[in-house]
């Protein structure tokens, strides 16, 4: 993984996670401005995760610490926008799919590519989100969304990835300028 981290001072990485974070939660609006899913899937609660674009760069370009710091603080902007139920959710997903993306880039260093990191970070965010409704609701027909959750968390990885290598060269100005 191409990190820059090396090239930044504290205040720099900071303010770029700061930056970053904004992103997220403009990426979060926008996504939930935008015509529903449900018009294309018929499944409540899908959605591309457009504000994982930000931690996804996060941790591939700078470190794990600024890639779940800004998880948290989405979690944080959920609760205090659309309730703990929602946050807990959000919480819980973004934290498992840095959690697990992290892992895979430490066992497989520079051999596995963005696109596999992003479709089980987009899983692993799905499945951290399953975990937390199963624990509020304990209905046995939950478990039929899980392939649901987990077919929609490979088509939103792919096209997280998609959207994070078009915008790359944004972010790659956005850190290189002084």
């Amino acid at each position: 993984m191409n990190s820059i981290k090396s090239n930044l001072s504290k205040t720099k990485l900071l303010v770029l996670t700061a930056l970053l974070f904004a992103v997220a939660l403009v990426l979060s609006i926008v996504e939930n401005s935008l015509p529903s899913l449900s018009l294309l899937v018929p499944v409540p609660g899908i959605k591309l995760g457009l504000s994982n674009i930000a931690v996804m760069y996060a941790l591939f370009f700078l470190d794990k610490k600024p890639a779940f710091a800004i998880a948290v603080l989405k979690g944080l902007f959920v609760v205090m926008t659309r309730g703990p139920i929602a946050g807990l959710l959000s919480f819980s997903g973004g934290v498992l799919s840095v959690l697990v993306m992290s892992l895979l880039i430490f066992v497989f260093k520079d051999r596995i590519s963005y696109l596999a990191l992003s479709i089980f970070g987009s899983i692993m965010h799905n499945v951290g989100q399953f975990i937390v409704v199963s624990f509020i609701y304990n209905n046995m027909y939950l478990w039929v969304y899980l392939p649901v959750l987990l077919i929609s968390g490979v088509v939103a990885g792919i096209a997280t990835s998609t959207l994070l290598r078009f915008i790359l060269p944004a972010f790659n100005r956005l850190v290189s300028n002084k």
